[in-house]
């Protein structure tokens, strides 16, 4: 199983940037589609956006369009969130995750290895 360790997250202005960095090990990342959730205080965790094992492909929530991109290094063994024009709403822990599936998926419950989650916040 890989094990992920989430970083880059912070305290930032609305309209600020942030990235985010998952690093993997214990199984190469090259193995596995790659995703990011959040979970917001007091709500369900939700998806944010994924990548597939190549990089070629990717899927957003309709709210991060535009917005957000995430990539992948596998070389690395990294998986990346870049978050720009970031709103109050993105407020949040961030979750990195990886699956075996070979296809892009938005189901939490396909995704069997989570990272701790790096905190984001966002001000008015």
């Amino acid at each position: 199983q890989v094990q992920l360790v989430e970083s880059g997250g912070g305290l930032v202005q609305a309209g600020g940037s942030l990235r985010l960095s998952c690093a993997a090990s214990g199984r190469t990342l090259s193995s596995y589609t790659m995703g990011w959730f959040r979970q917001a205080p007091g709500k369900e965790r939700e998806f944010v956006a994924a990548v597939r094992r190549s990089g070629g492909s990717t899927y957003y929530r309709d709210s991060v369009k535009g917005r957000f991109t995430i990539s992948r290094d596998n070389a690395e063994n990294t998986v990346y969130l870049q978050m720009n024009s970031l709103r109050p709403e993105d407020t949040a822990v961030y979750y990195c995750a990886a699956t075996a599936i070979w296809a892009l998926t938005t189901e939490e419950g396909d995704f069997r290895s989570w990272g701790q989650g790096t905190q984001v916040t966002v001000s008015s």
